[in-house]
């Protein structure tokens, strides 16, 4: 009897169970060394008659291992895809690709985000260019702009100057200058943070080291504490603050010799008047004069910059340690030179705020000198003179002719 080659040595038959999301459901018998993509032609065969005249639709087409959820590759068999007898198929068509927009569909997309668009120069321009244009004085513009602090400064150099002079042709301006050195002297002495002097003394430091180390530490909490804890050993920790330096006792030794000393000539104790007003005005000014933050200048001179450089960056940024970094390493604008310069006395500001007569009068005023000196030197002070009862209503006039002729 003869007996095919391909039944001899055939291999196992599988019956495989095949389903379509349509509800068709039938049996397919086949070969375990079948591949998938011939047995998918019998499975489209058995489901979509005459559907293999179109090559694609093989391709568009895919079987699926019901338990496994997994897809089977074409190119593998039946053994390879590791399917047993009795397994479930199911036989899917590829989702077919969104179809491209129509030309129409993309103009009113692209109409869609241009009316979304925020309009550029060109646009704006062409927009307003049949509007009316209008004179604009761009140099009070430009003024408008200004920052009254900035400016602040410059005022006060040029008022100092008028107060000395106007001070000076007093009769009595040795006494009233000696009553206010003797009152930056108390307020000197005096001036202490309660609110920081308490918080140092409820953690336990005395009282008086506590005002000794604030008075040291310009009333900074941190650094008072700090420097109370670095000094808690050490024996003069106690010890009072100087009260004068040896030049202002000279100076002072000066001056009373001079009065002692003034002879009856009217000219004579003129000048000796004169004399003994310039020795005050460089005491008041040396006692106002800048002192750096003697920690910002250590952390700035070990970046590498000199002493003199950084003394002058913290002067020209009111001792803030990163400011004054930032002036060394940009431009150094504006250079400690221009901070002695004054404004233009014959500006229409200047004038303006001579010809008022709070200014006026407060310029006759001691104190409003020596608060024009600390501001001048100490800005973050301007803050105490603002809310002095003397010096600040000049100040306020100050700010509100500033703010009056340069306004928008």
């Amino acid at each position: 009897m003869f007996v095919q080659e391909e039944k001899i040595f055939a291999g196992k038959v599988l019956r495989l169970h095949v389903c379509t999301m349509e509800g068709a459901e039938w049996l397919e018998e086949v070969p375990e060394d079948t591949t998938v993509e011939k047995l998918k032609e019998r499975c489209l065969k058995h489901c979509v008659p005459g559907s293999l005249e179109d090559p694609k639709t093989v391709t568009h087409h895919k079987l699926i291992h019901a338990t496994s959820e997994k897809v089977l590759t074409d190119t593998k068999t039946v053994l390879e895809e590791n399917i047993q007898d009795r397994d479930v198929l199911l036989l899917i068509k590829k989702r077919a690709p969104p179809p491209l927009p129509k030309m129409a569909d993309v103009s009113a997309e692209e109409k869609r985000k241009q009316e979304q668009k925020a309009p550029d120069k060109d646009a704006i321009l062409k927009a307003t260019a049949n509007l009316p244009s209008r004179s604009v004085d761009r140099t009070v513009a430009h003024h408008s702009m200004r920052d009254f602090q900035t400016e602040l400064r410059k005022i006060l150099v040029s008022l100092i100057e008028v107060a000395q002079k106007l001070l000076a042709l007093n009769p009595d301006a040795v006494e009233l200058f000696k009553k206010a050195n003797a009152m930056l002297d108390e307020d000197e002495e005096d001036r202490v943070d309660e609110i920081a002097l308490r918080q140092l003394t409820e953690m336990g430091f005395p009282e008086s080291r506590a005002v000794k180390a604030l008075r040291l530490n310009h009333m900074s909490v941190t650094q008072a504490m700090e420097w109370l804890i670095e000094h808690a050993d050490d024996p003069t920790v106690d010890a009072p603050l100087p009260g004068q330096t040896p030049s202002e006792a000279t100076d002072e030794a000066g001056a009373s010799s001079a009065e002692a000393t003034a002879g009856p000539s009217a000219e004579a104790g003129g000048e000796e008047a004169k004399d003994e007003l310039t020795e005050i005005f460089k005491k008041i000014r040396r006692k106002r004069e800048f002192r750096p933050d003697p920690r910002a200048v250590i952390a700035l001179m070990e970046m590498g910059f000199d002493e003199k450089e950084v003394v002058d960056a913290l002067r020209v940024n009111n001792n803030q340690q990163n400011a004054a970094c930032e002036w060394l390493l940009g431009d150094r604008k504006p250079s400690p030179e221009d901070l002695d310069k004054g404004i233009d006395t014959n500006s229409p500001l200047f004038q303006a705020i001579l010809e008022n007569p709070v200014v006026q009068l407060g310029l006759t005023n001691p104190k409003t000198l020596l608060a024009f000196e600390d501001m001048l030197e100490n800005p973050l002070n301007s803050t105490q003179w603002m809310n002095d009862p003397e010096t600040g209503p000049v100040m306020l006039q100050i700010s509100r002719i500033f703010q009056t002729l340069y306004r928008t």
